[in-house]
């Protein structure tokens, strides 16, 4: 079974120091069944690792590694994603308190009905609320 999975995910991929046996196997059901995301997701795991390297916790030549690595997993990014915002993403970020951001990864795990992959703890609170599966954190179950 597949699911949506959050940049906070995605990036422990990239950092040894934050990968935890949970995300990890998160990692290897993307590379077997894939995974979808919005269609904002490159612009969030692209900054975060841009960002990385303007502190100096990765050097160009690591960053463009890992964007390969993540721009080659099998993420299917949502084409609905920006006609969503207008309507159901809105009322979730506004009625769960959440960025419009995350809250686009909350209506995507909805609409497809699969479970969510995040470590976002308000966002893991909404998908709570509204009976949405969790993955990523150590007392999920896979």
């Amino acid at each position: 079974m597949s699911f949506v999975v959050d940049s906070s995910v995605a990036i422990t991929w990239c950092f040894a120091e934050e990968r935890t046996p949970a995300t990890a196997a998160l990692l290897d059901r993307v590379t077997v069944a894939g995974a979808f995301a919005p269609s904002l997701w490159p612009l969030e795991v692209l900054n975060v690792l841009l960002m990385a390297e303007r502190r100096k916790r990765v050097d160009s030549a690591r960053r463009h590694q890992l964007m390969g690595t993540l721009g080659s997993l099998p993420i299917t990014l949502d084409t609905q994603t920006a006609a969503q915002a207008w309507t159901i993403t809105h009322q979730l970020a506004e009625q769960h308190r959440l960025t419009l951001y995350d809250a686009s990864y909350l209506e995507l795990a909805q609409r497809l009905e699969l479970p969510l992959a995040t470590l976002d703890a308000d966002l893991r609170a909404a998908a709570r609320a509204l009976s949405v599966q969790l993955l990523g954190a150590p007392e999920d179950s896979h």
